[in-house]
């Protein structure tokens, strides 16, 4: 496995192993002109895993606002799963918001996504009670 900064060349690959996996979401917010945007505003913040041969078997957006770092669309392919893809790119995040000074990271996920959720709790994450995600979505 290697593990490169992502490039918007990634993004076809990427989408197709997006929508290929429950729990994974896109909207608006994914679309390769968003997702252009969001690279450029958090350069050398987002990667992608490949197999030996090259193929995308993982992804994770990663950002921050100044105070908190943000990972979205961490994904490995069914077939690479368990052998620490998922840890390895979550890991190469944190590496990097630390050297921005960000103290802490946030995630969203799914309420029905098991997997993603067995995930993140086994690696050490928390699920406050003491605080919800509110929503709203802004008019252009």
């Amino acid at each position: 496995m290697a593990i490169r900064l992502f490039s918007m060349a990634d993004y076809a690959d990427a989408a197709a192993l997006w929508t290929s996996i429950p729990g994974v979401t896109l909207n608006e917010a994914d679309t390769p002109e968003a997702i252009t945007a969001f690279l450029a505003r958090n350069p050398g913040l987002s990667f992608v895993a490949t197999d030996r041969n090259g193929q995308l078997i993982g992804t994770v957006l990663c950002g921050h606002n100044g105070r908190a770092g943000h990972l979205y669309h961490l994904a490995v392919a069914p077939s690479h799963r368990n052998r620490g893809v998922g840890r390895a790119l979550v890991e190469r995040c944190f590496n990097h918001l630390a050297a921005a000074h960000i103290p802490r990271c946030n995630i969203f996920v799914y309420a029905d996504n098991d997997v993603g959720n067995a995930f993140w709790l086994k690696a050490g994450w928390d699920d406050p009670a003491t605080w919800k995600v509110l929503q709203k979505h802004v008019q252009v």
